[in-house]
Formats: structure tokens, sequence, C-alpha cells
């Protein structure tokens, strides 16, 4: 069986921009699981409010380059890890550029890949995913560490996330291909988005361990 780490924001816990939570089945992880069935175990690691590598002063114990180790820990061994962050990483008080936000995308990549899984056990293969884009009127969302540029620098990742990966061999897809923020909140996905999502990510992960095989980590 392959193990299949999800980590990211809450579009990856499933925030419903109607108000709560998507129930398990909607939200794209586990939707991932249902598509690929009994072969594979799917572990939905989302927080709200999750950056790469940032510390948020308005909502604490978000960033995830310190709880990354964790989650790698705890779940170990891991066939393969799926990091969906960046969103966060656009809020007006991080004034960060997309670059820099893919910077911290690959310093989650370099941890991940020089993790000490233990005697004999393998990194994982990583799936970097650029993740969808913010909605043009998000300054008006109740979101207030959004702000006019972050829409800008969300469709400016894909470029620089697909370097990345390119970089550090890891496996690469564009959310924003597949699905779009509601109109409702301008950040989170819709139960169509959570669908499309599971459906693209599904593909690339079938395809990698069609052409791989038993392989883990190269």
């Amino acid at each position: 069986m392959k193990t299949i780490l999800c980590f990211g924001d809450s579009n990856t816990f499933g925030t419903n921009p109607k108000g709560g939570r998507h129930e398990r089945q909607i939200r794209w992880p586990g939707r991932l699981a249902q598509l690929l069935g009994d072969g594979y175990y799917v572990i939905e690691e989302g927080m709200g409010g999750r950056t790469t590598v940032w510390d948020d002063p308005l909502e604490p114990n978000r960033c995830g380059i310190q709880f990354l180790p964790v989650a790698l820990q705890s779940h170990k061994p891991l066939d393969l890890v799926a990091i969906c962050l960046g969103t966060n990483d656009c809020k007006a008080h991080f004034h960060a550029s997309p670059r820099m936000i893919a910077k911290g995308a690959e310093r989650l990549v370099k941890t991940i890949q020089s993790y000490d899984y233990g005697a004999g056990v393998p990194a994982p293969k990583i799936l970097l995913i650029s993740p969808i884009h913010i909605g043009d009127e998000v300054e008006h969302s109740p979101y207030a560490s959004f702000d006019s540029a972050s829409p800008a620098k969300s469709r400016a990742l894909a470029p620089f996330y697909k370097e990345v990966a390119d970089q550090y061999g890891c496996l690469y897809l564009d959310a924003s291909k597949a699905a779009e923020p509601s109109g409702l909140d301008q950040l989170h996905m819709e139960e169509e988005g959570h669908k499309a999502l599971a459906e693209a990510v599904k593909d690339v992960i079938e395809e990698y361990f069609a052409d791989n095989g038993e392989k883990q980590g190269k």
C-alpha cells in the first residue's frame, strides 16, 4: 500500500466558503483517497492559515516549515508528500514576492528530501502543487490580511513553483488549471473545485507509480 501525505492550508483542510468545513468525502484529500482506491492510504494534513515558512503574528502556529518535520515523523514511512501551500504567503503583512514565496516552498522540499526517516527508509517522492488563484475581490472579503496585490501574487506563483519542482526532481501540478476559488469568499473551493483538484492529483500520482513501480523517492 502506498502512503500519501497531503500537507496544505485551508483548502486542504476543506474550509467551506459557505461556512464551516466540507465533509471528508468532499475535501480533495478525501476525494483523492476514493479515486485511488484500496492500494493507497491518504493522510490529510491541512490547516487554515498555514504558510510555507512565515510566522504570522495574527494567526500563530501556522508556519509550515516548523510543523512539517512533526508530520513526517508521525506518518513515516511515506511514499509521496503532496505540498499545496503559498496562498497565505500572499498576505499583505508578509511583503513576500512570488519568487520569495517559491523559495519558501523550496525549503519545504529540501526538508522532506533531507529528513532522517531511519535506516534503509528512502525519502518520499514530492508532488509540489502551485495553489489556486486568489479572487480579485479578496480585499473586500472577511479575510483582512489579504489586499489588492494578493491576487496578482497568487497568479504569478506557478512558474516559480515549476522551477523549484524541476530543480529538485519533484512532480508538479498547477492547481489553478483545475480549480478556482468561490466567488463567496475569494479564497476557498466549492465542492466542484475539490473534485476537480482531486482528479488532477490522482492522475499525476497514478502516472508516477505506474512508471516507477515500487521505486520510491526517485
